[in-house]
Parts: C-alpha cells; sequence; structure tokens
C-alpha cells in the first residue's frame, strides 16, 4: 500500500529535529519509490543577495530521501546518511522549491537516491544530488 502524503508529514513532524522543521517542509507526493517535498519560500532561509541557502536545499533534499525511503519500506525505520553531494545550477528567489526523491536502489542495508530540486514558480532545476542512506534495522 502507498504511503499517503498526509501519513508522510506524520513522519516529519514525529521524526526531524526542530531545526529541520522549521523548514516548513510538506509533502505533496508519495509513490512506491519517491517523495516530492515542497520547501516554502521563506526569507529566513534566503543567503546575501537573495537566493535560497544551500543548507536549507541540502537538508530539504536529504529529508525528502528519508522520505522516498519511508514510502518504499513501507513506514519509518532506522536509517542515517553515509553520503550525500549536491551540484548547484542556479540561485532561488521568491519561489518555493519542490524536491523530488527518487530511489535508484533499495537493498537490505543500503539506499540510494537520486534527487532534483525545482523552482515551482520557473519550473528551473536548482539543484541535483545524490545520497546513500544505511538502513539501520
Amino acid at each position: 500500500m502507498t504511503m499517503t502524503p498526509a501519513e508522510a508529514d506524520t513522519i516529519l513532524s514525529a521524526r526531524f529535529a526542530p531545526w529541520v522543521l522549521d523548514l516548513g517542509l510538506s509533502a505533496e507526493a508519495v509513490g512506491e519509490d519517491r517523495a516530492t517535498l515542497r520547501l516554502p519560500w521563506s526569507e529566513r532561509l534566503a543567503r546575501d543577495g537573495g537566493g535560497l541557502s544551500g543548507q536549507a536545499l541540502m537538508a530539504a533534499a536529504d529529508t525528502a530521501t528519508v522520505i522516498a525511503v519511508s514510502a518504499a519500506r513501507g513506514g519509518y525505520g532506522p536509517m542515517t546518511t553515509v553520503q550525500q553531494s549536491m551540484s548547484f545550477q542556479r540561485a532561488v528567489s521568491g519561489s518555493d522549491v519542490l524536491i523530488e526523491a527518487v530511489l535508484t536502489k533499495l537493498g537490505r542495508r543500503m539506499a540510494f537516491a537520486d534527487i532534483t530540486l525545482t523552482a515551482e514558480r520557473t519550473g528551473q532545476l536548482a539543484a541535483r544530488a545524490g545520497a546513500v542512506y544505511a538502513l539501520l534495522d
């Protein structure tokens, strides 16, 4: 059974640190091997020059991957980031960001994902990331 966005939002509110919750992330869509989260635009998350900070975008990508792994496994289980790399393509200013994490491999002990971050207002790719997770249970 596919996880719903409401179930993903429950994982967000129950399993993440307060500073991650301060990003205001919400689930837009969840599939059997993917999750799309919304990072709402906020001046609080902007750096000098008005673009969203890379730290906020990396945390959002990491969080979206946790939701995608949880969806694929049928619920949340302990996991930890082993590796994450991100290439920033363009600054995002004045726009929400849609973060889609797609699992490329889910094994018994490891999960791999590709993540795209798109400025909703323009539809332009803002960043791309790859992540590897260790599954701890």
